[in-house]
């Protein structure tokens, strides 16, 4: 919307625009969400009374390499909130769809942990750590479909005619708030499901 000739400022009283301040709350409530499924899992990881358990089908290194990927995929992630910022569209392109790439790497090693866990025998109903456990990272493998959409989103709106407006590095930026805590999320849940001893 402009007035004047002047596009029409979106900051609140904190001087942050209030599309980003309400991704801000949203992240919030979501550090809430992600809490309550992690103690869940802390508090019931070691109650299993039949295997296979936690030490017996943990694939730590094909989980690095997956953790890898998406940590190299915020990386991406900044490179395309820098290109947004200093009107390097296609720098912002290339660096959002290696974002999108490497976020689908990162649910195709998913789920092939999840198939190789249940060729185990390890499903949700199996024990309390398989419940815990798939309810956990399948939330969190929920999160990064939904940041594959929106990133997707952001850069098909990149190639219309207008772009992705005047506010392009605002909504990149905003993007990237949420890819970030998706990563950030999963560096939590990778030390405390793979690299916390079992007891």
């Amino acid at each position: 919307m402009a007035v004047a000739g002047h596009e029409m400022e979106h900051h609140t009283t904190t001087g942050i625009d209030h599309r980003k301040l309400l991704m801000w709350i949203f992240l919030a409530s979501e550090c809430l969400f992600f809490g309550a499924l992690i103690s869940t899992y802390l508090i019931f990881r070691n109650d299993s009374i039949v295997g296979p358990y936690p030490d017996e089908i943990l694939n730590i290194p094909v989980t690095s390499t997956s953790t890898f990927v998406l940590l190299m995929s915020s990386l991406t992630m900044v490179l395309a909130v820098y290109g947004a910022q200093h009107g390097r569209v296609v720098m912002m392109r290339t660096m959002l769809l290696a974002t999108i790439v490497l976020g689908i790497a990162f649910l195709g090693f998913q789920t092939y942990e999840f198939r190789s866990f249940g060729a185990e025998g390890l499903v949700p109903s199996t024990n309390q750590f398989g419940a815990t456990f798939f309810v956990l990272t399948g939330f969190h493998g929920t999160h990064v479909g939904v940041g594959i959409l929106y990133l997707t989103s952001l850069l098909l709106a990149s190639f219309r005619r207008t772009g992705l407006g005047r506010e392009r590095a605002l909504h990149v930026d905003i993007a990237g708030l949420y890819w970030h805590f998706v990563d950030i999320v999963w560096i939590v849940i990778f030390t405390i499901i793979y690299l916390m001893p079992q007891h």
